[in-house]
């Protein structure tokens, strides 16, 4: 998969990256570790979901000591923006919908 569009739109396929970026967004930076404890997955899933973020350049990892933090990508701030974005519109849509 060498198309980084693809690669993008293959990394926001899954909610728990999208969940990983949005507690990017909100935190800055976490560790594998952290970001294990706020998902039902295992460290070696975290990581594994964490590479392939970093393959489609969302975040980007940073060694301090022995940990490595992850943080979002200029990209991957931007398409945090805009899936929110898109999240209120589907909201409002089915409010509107529903009759609220």
């Amino acid at each position: 998969m060498s198309d980084p569009l693809n690669q993008v739109f293959t990394a926001l396929a899954d909610p728990s990256r999208r969940h990983v970026l949005g507690y990017l967004a909100d935190h800055g930076t976490a560790t594998a570790t952290e970001l294990t404890g706020e998902l039902p997955m295992s460290r070696q899933a975290v990581s594994k979901h964490l590479a392939l973020l970093n393959d489609a350049g969302l975040v980007e990892a940073e060694r301090a000591g022995r940990e490595t933090r992850y943080r979002l990508t200029e990209q991957g701030a931007e398409w945090d923006e805009r899936l929110d974005a898109l999240r209120r519109h589907l909201a409002r849509g089915r409010r509107r919908r529903v009759g609220f």
